[in-house]
């Protein structure tokens, strides 16, 4: 019996042009590294035969196939221990913590969650875990799940709204073959969303930044997936300092929370 592995280990010489381009997407001046920006390095580049029908690697590998073919990324934390330098080279370490089935109210589950370790030369500057959710089958006979509201709170907010070129761009920066966030057939006809998704660690991304500009620095930054955004709509990046920390939240134009993060 062969054993799954564990563990993967991905080196990169850290192109500074790609942090270029990724800034000019995100509307940052300049082209020192921002928060997050390792995501546009250590490619998992895979053959076609090599995918699934969603344009991700297949399960099997690092990640187990436990027979739910609809994935997302629900959230994660990251630690920021030291500068990424950009041009210099890095290695990425990938462990799988831990990947369960379970049943929850809208079925069968599968929760992973990655471990991913950001090294220069030879100490870790990044700790980066990431989780996923995996689904069932989509069912459009299901009625679509309550909308939980947002806080309406906030004490800075950001109005922003992207267009398919900007989710096309994302995908190809960070080499991210998820058809939801550029095949609007494949979005509404298998998974039943009914536009493009936009990707959550890109949502993510945009409130980094506004933290980074309001903490002048950020040490850590946790954050977890509520509910979907779409191309079509218009969303608030909002914040509010808490006990803990800059509290953060998306929030959609109909008042629903999309996601919800802690910066300090």
């Amino acid at each position: 019996m062969t054993q799954q592995p564990t563990e993967m280990q991905t080196t990169d010489l850290t192109d500074p042009a790609r942090i270029t381009a990724l800034n000019v997407l995100l509307g940052v001046p300049g082209s020192a590294p921002r928060p997050f920006a390792h995501q546009v390095f250590f490619w998992d580049a895979q053959p076609a035969e090599a995918l699934g029908r969603d344009g991700h690697p297949k399960t099997g590998g690092l990640i187990p196939d436990m027979g739910l073919p609809r994935r997302m990324w629900a959230g994660g934390a990251l630690t920021f221990h030291h500068p990424f330098v950009p041009g210099r080279q890095a290695v990425k370490t990938t462990t799988l913590v831990a990947a369960d089935r379970k049943t929850g109210r809208s079925g069968a589950l599968g929760v992973v969650t990655l471990r991913h370790d950001i090294r220069q030369d030879g100490r870790v500057i990044i700790e980066d875990r990431q989780d996923l959710i995996y689904r069932e089958e989509a069912d459009p006979k299901a009625p679509a799940p309550a909308p939980v509201p947002a806080r309406r709170d906030e004490a800075l907010s950001q109005t922003r709204r992207f267009t398919t070129t900007e989710l096309f761009r994302y995908s190809a920066l960070t080499f991210n073959g998820h058809r939801i966030h550029y095949d609007r057939d494949y979005a509404r006809e298998v998974e039943g969303y009914p536009g493009l998704v936009v990707h959550g660690p890109l949502l993510a991304q945009h409130l980094m930044l506004m933290a980074e500009d309001h903490l002048d620095g950020l040490k850590a930054f946790e954050f977890r997936a509520r509910a979907p955004l779409f191309d079509f709509e218009e969303a608030q990046f909002c914040a509010a300092p808490g006990r803990d920390g800059l509290e953060m939240w998306v929030r959609a134009n109909d008042g629903r929370l999309c996601m919800t993060a802690l910066a300090q």
